[in-house]
């Protein structure tokens, strides 16, 4: 039931879908991509149930949708190249930094996107030829498709662009803070990077690809996020090209359950920014407040509270106890604090 060709459907500026497909090609998992263009939204929409992309539709017809689901059930159906390790401390580490990097990101993308007046005019053209045309961005066009999308950005900017960045409290006015915390992050990053291969050694995990995602559909493809990557490019580019080589038979995780010291500050990192902008979003989402003010070190902002962050902390408190992570060396991280307390949530 597992033979045949997996369907991708989704859109190549899309974090989520690009994620998927960093999995799909480091597991060699055979796929076709099925841009989800306007003309086929409402088709696959009444077929999901959703609108939210990305969606994998599997040779035995399912059509499944989100990829904090559809990564372990990949993993468990290609069991040859697994990616979720089986170890407590790096399986929890796993699952930790695949929702680290699923939920934080989002800001910088978003601010990154459609903040800045040229990258609108870029991203909106790619957008065009997705969303208009059904054509992957790197088509070629004729004068009619190029004219068709043309201000397709600032149509896109106007709809949904400028909104999301404000209930991420990441408006223009916040780009000195953004672009602060984009750097801070990049650099544990590429100081990791120097020394691994991926984020638990040298075979990756569920994380690797929520990390990849951004920066393939964001980071290193809109000219903007680009021009902060700077030097330090040759390196993320290729962190992603290791991922879409595939794995290779000799890849593994460190040996004895040990995590790389140079993932230590990305957890610290994480506690001090992220499981702060999180806890504080789902003590506001509890309380029926509907945003939250919050200053993580590089002036206030505020941003909308989300009760989807505490469905992700729960899936991944589940994980943890399944894999007796707290019982392990993860424990000495300070990394699962967040994860393992009680909920908030009424």
């Amino acid at each position: 039931m597992y033979q045949g060709i997996y369907t991708l459907i989704g859109q190549e500026l899309s974090m989520f879908t690009r994620k998927l497909e960093a999995q799909l090609c480091y597991q060699s998992i055979p796929y076709q991509w099925e841009i989800k263009s306007q003309e086929k939204s409402a088709a696959i929409n009444a077929r999901v149930g959703t609108h939210f992309i990305p969606i994998l539709k599997t040779p035995d017809g399912w059509m499944l949708n989100d990829t904090i689901s559809i990564g372990p059930f990949l993993n468990d159906r290609f069991k040859q190249c697994p990616v979720i390790p089986e170890s407590p401390a790096q399986r929890g580490a796993c699952f930790i930094l695949e929702d680290f990097f699923n939920h934080w990101y989002p800001r910088h993308a978003l601010h990154s996107r459609w903040c800045y007046p040229d990258n609108v005019v870029v991203t909106g053209r790619r957008f065009g030829s997705n969303v208009l045309l059904g054509k992957h961005i790197d088509a070629e066009l004729n004068n009619d498709e190029k004219a068709q999308i043309e201000n397709f950005g600032e149509i896109i900017h106007g709809s949904f662009g400028a909104a999301a960045c404000e209930v991420q409290g990441a408006g223009p006015e916040k780009s000195k803070a953004i672009k602060a915390d984009f750097e801070r992050l990049l650099q544990l990053l590429v100081a990791h990077l120097k020394d691994n291969n991926f984020l638990l050694g040298d075979r990756a995990c569920l994380g690797d690809f929520a990390l990849v995602g951004p920066f393939v559909a964001h980071f290193l493809l809109d000219p903007e996020p680009k021009s902060w990557v700077g030097q330090h490019l040759p390196i993320m580019e290729d962190y992603v090209e290791r991922v879409w080589s595939g794995a290779k038979s000799k890849d593994h995780w460190k040996p004895d359950d040990q995590l790389p010291e140079s993932l230590l500050p990305i957890f610290d990192y994480a506690i001090n920014h992220y499981q702060r902008f999180a806890a504080e979003s789902i003590r506001a989402a509890g309380k029926g407040e509907k945003f939250f003010e919050l200053d993580l070190g590089d002036g206030p902002f505020t941003a909308r509270s989300m009760k989807r962050l505490e469905k992700a902390r729960i899936h991944v408190q589940d994980e943890l106890l399944r894999a007796g992570s707290d019982k392990s060396s993860l424990c000495n991280c300070g990394v699962m604090s967040y994860y393992l307390a009680a909920s908030t949530l009424n």
